[in-house]
């Protein structure tokens, strides 16, 4: 990631370095940090599920990759391909199960 000043930030997800998420597992890139609001991709690594993941703010992903079936407890169950977008909201609890490829772009606020 590249802060190119006055708030623009820059990412070449091919050429970055992956790192490993210590909150949920997987692995990350983050691309900004900007006060309460962040953001980058992420993808599952070797581990199969992210299981009862609090969500400690609004989430919105968009899926660049591969496929995840996202369950949120009390709520539905999301089974998000390549090209889908979803915004889950703040203190959902949720079930992720991706696939060996998928990669996300995620927005946290």
């Amino acid at each position: 990631m590249t802060h190119l000043g006055q708030g623009v930030y820059f990412m070449r997800s091919a050429d970055e370095t992956w790192e490993v998420d210590e909150e949920v597992g997987g692995l990350l890139q983050v691309l900004f940090e900007d006060g309460d609001i962040s953001g980058g991709l992420w993808k599952p690594g070797d581990q199969d599920s992210v299981e009862a993941n609090l969500l400690p703010a609004r989430e919105t992903v968009v899926v660049l990759q591969g496929t995840v079936r996202i369950e949120i407890e009390d709520g539905p169950t999301l089974d998000l391909v390549a090209g889908d977008l979803a915004s889950l909201p703040q203190g959902a609890t949720t079930n992720w199960h991706p696939s060996r490829d998928f990669i996300k772009v995620w927005l946290s606020s």
